[in-house]
């Protein structure tokens, strides 16, 4: 199973705005009619029940919408960029890498169908038929369109299944697998056989729950060691889990003791969930003569396990329903069954109003609109200038720069255009 990969994206630029008067016969005054920039796709996640793995993703791992197109005369918007949907896993979750290097949480997409945007595409720019007004009727400006946004993600698939199984390698859990499911493992003697999770559905009556087998784990698994994180990351989805012992280890009691410490130091919160403590291999008669023991071991730290044959079958339906009880149990005291609200990142406005610094003797003035407007027209005609500047109210510009404390004959740049105030 590929269930971890980082990758790249990059929404559609929005088009640009255009610059356009109308040039029919007989219509000798014609008035502007440039028409806008279509907005650039948007990147989207989307959980698709028919994908199993991240897979797809391994060898590409930049990813980009399309642009929207640019506008036209009279009045024809350009088309929208189309879409971008990425397919995964039904159980992805989506983190954002952080500038200081950490993760935040996008999304977590439980259900198929589910989907979130990760990148939205750029606006695209208006035509200059969008800034006509009484006292501005032939405009000579317009928009270049908006950059689309650009994130790094990692996307990670964390199982959906109501019980896990988990253990040091060679406690017997692909067995155990085997043995409750139709499930098929591959089994043998030696560490980490299971280097992927695998589930299966047990029946348990008129009952049924999906169990998942987990990778083993070693000593420092939260530190990443062995097979660390792979095995510690789907633990958390579980309801409850089943905690298997090797009966043949030289001390069962602290194999117990040593995997919750795993589980504590990588999550707090996995070490509280709902345990059964199983011994296995019963069957050996090594086992089998020590059984009063190794319960009154576990007895004397409050734990009172159960003891099954994963290989003979001895116990393991008693396990089985003893899992659906428990399952049944966390179900209704987690509301019946209602499903958890989906944890979705929704990005802050982009914008705002304008800000305004100095650099030097001269005010620099930041705002993304009016940045577009000076980039797609012809700064160096007087008329141009002018027209931008009727935009300094509407903007909010005027205010920002007197709020800076500009005073007449002040220097004031934007993008390209600088001028005297």
């Amino acid at each position: 199973m590929y269930d971890r990969v980082a990758i790249r994206v990059r929404a559609g630029k929005g088009g640009d705005g255009v610059v356009s008067f109308r040039q029919e016969k007989f219509v000798p005054f014609g008035g502007p009619d440039g028409g806008d920039g279509g907005d650039g796709g948007d990147v989207i996640v989307k959980a698709d029940g028919s994908v199993s793995s991240l897979r797809a993703y391994e060898r590409r791992r930049f990813y980009k919408a399309a642009n929207g197109e640019g506008g036209k005369g009279k009045k024809k918007h350009g088309k929208k960029g189309k879409n971008l949907i990425l397919t995964v896993p039904v159980g992805t979750v989506i983190l954002s890498k952080t500038q200081v290097g950490g993760k935040a949480l996008m999304a977590d997409l439980e259900e198929a169908g589910q989907q979130v945007v990760i990148a939205r595409g750029g606006k695209g720019g208006w035509g200059n038929a969008r800034f006509v007004s009484a006292t501005n009727q032939a405009p000579q400006i317009a928009q270049i369109g908006e950059t689309g946004e650009e994130n790094s993600v990692i996307l990670e698939l964390r199982l959906i299944a109501d019980v896990g199984v988990m253990g040091y390698p060679n406690v017997g859990k692909s067995t155990l697998l085997a043995a409750c499911s139709a499930a098929k493992p591959k089994i043998a003697s030696y560490p980490f056989t299971t280097r992927e999770p695998i589930l299966g559905a047990v029946e348990v009556g008129q009952r049924s729950f999906v169990l998942a087998e987990i990778p083993g784990l070693i000593d420092g698994a939260h530190l990443g060691r062995g097979l660390g994180h792979d095995f510690l990351r789907h633990v958390g989805r579980t309801k409850i889990l089943i905690h298997l012992v090797d009966g043949s280890s030289a001390s069962p009691v602290e194999d117990m003791i040593q995997v919750n410490n795993e589980l504590s130091l990588y999550d707090s919160a996995l070490a509280q969930k709902p345990q059964l403590v199983v011994v296995n291999k019963i069957d050996l008669p090594e086992v089998r003569a020590k059984l009063a023991e190794i319960n009154d071991a576990f007895n004397v730290v409050g734990t009172s396990p159960l003891f099954i044959s994963a290989a003979t079958g001895e116990g393991v339906s008693e396990l089985m329903a003893e899992a659906m009880e428990m399952v049944s149990q966390v179900t209704v005291e987690r509301g019946g069954g209602e499903k958890v609200v989906t944890k979705v990142f929704h990005p802050q406005p982009r914008g705002g109003g304008p800000s305004v610094y100095k650099e030097g003797d001269t005010f620099v003035v930041v705002v993304p609109e009016l940045e577009r407007l000076v980039a797609k027209s012809d700064v160096s005609s007087p008329e141009v200038q002018r027209q931008i500047r009727r935009q300094f109210a509407r903007l909010g510009v005027s205010k920002a720069l007197e709020k800076a404390g500009v005073k007449p004959g002040d220097k004031v740049r934007c993008g390209s255009l600088e001028w005297e105030w």
